[in-house]
Formats: structure tokens, sequence, C-alpha cells
């Protein structure tokens, strides 16, 4: 494939034992000690009261890293899975005698409900797509995102999120916690740009982490096979990384820091 380039002007990052950017660049830059503690997802404070009692795990995480976007920008949400809870509530009320399903458990079902959310949340009306490709989805995000900004030649926000499931679905898709991140994408680099990668497919295997507890984090949680990339933007290094996308196909990101 012709390779997809982008600039990377902004991270958002919210995990386990990663409060947010700042901590974790420390943290993947060999600066501070990984400690895991469970992930703390604040309230959506920029929903309006109704939306935000009715949004659950999985929008509160898109939410907090989708945070302050420019106006009218274009989105990519990705994720590996739905709303857990919902799913759960609706799966309990369908084995029961009453098999009714609100509209407002429905709406929060479908895959797209964070980037309506969101989109309430901003005002942004701009075109947005939702898309899922199981463990590979965060690569999946990152190609759609850098194919949207080749052919509108306009910034392009992605988030990449996941959320765990309750018991009994956790059993059989064991997430073990909430993880979300956003890469804010331009055209071409300018003066506050990270980095510029390019993105091409090839059939390697993913790249993996030095440190036992990140690479258990990489390998638990879809979205969290973003680290080995930016590992990379938190040393400001030049380089290459695999990120897991399909069986036998991996999507190589080159990395060049901006000055």
């Amino acid at each position: 494939m012709t390779p997809l380039s982008a600039a990377i002007e902004r991270v958002r990052l919210l995990g386990p034992g990663l409060a947010d950017w700042d901590a974790a660049r420390q943290v993947l830059a060999g600066e501070a000690p990984y400690r895991p503690a469970p992930t703390a997802v604040p309230p959506p404070a920029l929903l309006p009261p109704n939306e935000r009692r009715r949004c659950g795990q999985a929008v509160r995480i898109a939410l907090a890293v989708g945070d302050d976007p420019p106006a009218g920008i274009a989105t990519v949400f990705a994720s590996s899975s739905a709303d857990g809870d919902t799913c759960h509530a609706i799966c309990e009320q369908l084995a029961g005698a009453e098999r009714l399903i609100s509209p407002t458990r429905f709406h929060n079902s479908v895959h797209n409900a964070p980037s309506g959310y969101w989109s309430i949340a901003t005002r942004n009306m701009s075109p947005s797509t939702s898309l899922c490709a199981y463990d590979g989805s965060f690569a999946a995000g990152l190609l759609e995102a850098c194919a949207t900004l080749r052919a509108s030649g306009r910034p392009v926000l992605l988030i990449a999120y996941d959320a765990p499931y309750p018991e009994p679905l956790h059993a059989k898709r064991p997430l073990p916690d909430a993880f979300g991140l956003s890469l804010l994408l331009a055209p071409v680099p300018g003066t506050a740009s990270l980095a510029q990668i390019d993105l091409s497919c090839a059939a390697s295997a993913p790249d993996v982490l030095a440190d036992a507890g990140l690479e258990a984090l990489r390998r638990a949680i879809p979205a969290a096979r973003a680290l080995p990339l930016l590992r990379l933007l938190a040393l400001r290094r030049s380089g290459s990384v695999v990120v897991d996308y399909l069986d036998g196909l991996g999507l190589t990101a080159r990395v060049r820091p901006c000055p």
C-alpha cells in the first residue's frame, strides 16, 4: 500500500496507572516507574445532566480523552467492543419474562453511541466514523483517520477506547479496565507538532514492551496496543514500530519527531 502520512499534534491518554499523557510520557520514556492502578474515569462534565446520567463507561472514557477538540473537526472513534454494562442489561432483560428493551438502553447499545454523545457534548456536527476491528481496532482507527486526512486535507481527531464487561460476559472477553487515548492529526507538521508518522501494512509481528507491567497492559486491552507507538513519541526518537492489526498483518508506523 502507498504509505499514509500524518503529523501528530496532540495526545490525550487515560488508563490503568496512567492518569494523563504527561504521566504516561514519563513512564514510557523510562523517567518514572509504571505502577498499575485502577483507571479513574471522570464524569463527563461537558454533557447536559440528562445525557450524563444515561451514558455508560465507554462513553465516559471516550469523552475523557476527546475533550477540548478544535472546532468543526472530523472524528474517528475506534473500539474493540461496545458498552459492556448496557449489553449485560439488555441480555438480562431478554432472558427474563418481560422482554421489553427501553429506548435509552437500545440507543446506548449501538457502536456509535460514544460519537453521538461526544457530538452533543462538543456541539460538533462534522463527519464522524465509528469502527471495530476486534484486537486490531486501534490500528484500524489510525488507518481510517489517516485516510480521512488524506482525502479531506483537514485535521482529524482519532479517539480509541475500551471498557470492561461485567460478568458473565467478562469471562468471555476479559478486559481488566478502561483505557482511552486520542491523537489529533494534521496533514502537515506545524510549529507545535510532536512527530510525523508514515503508515504501511506488512506481515510483521507486533512490537512488545520491555517493561512487564506495560506489556501486560498492552496485551490485555486492545486500545493499549498503541503503547509502542506512544513510547516513541515519549522518547522523541525516530524509529519504526509494528502495531497489532489483523492476523498475519501488522501496521508499521515510521516515526520522525518534529523539531
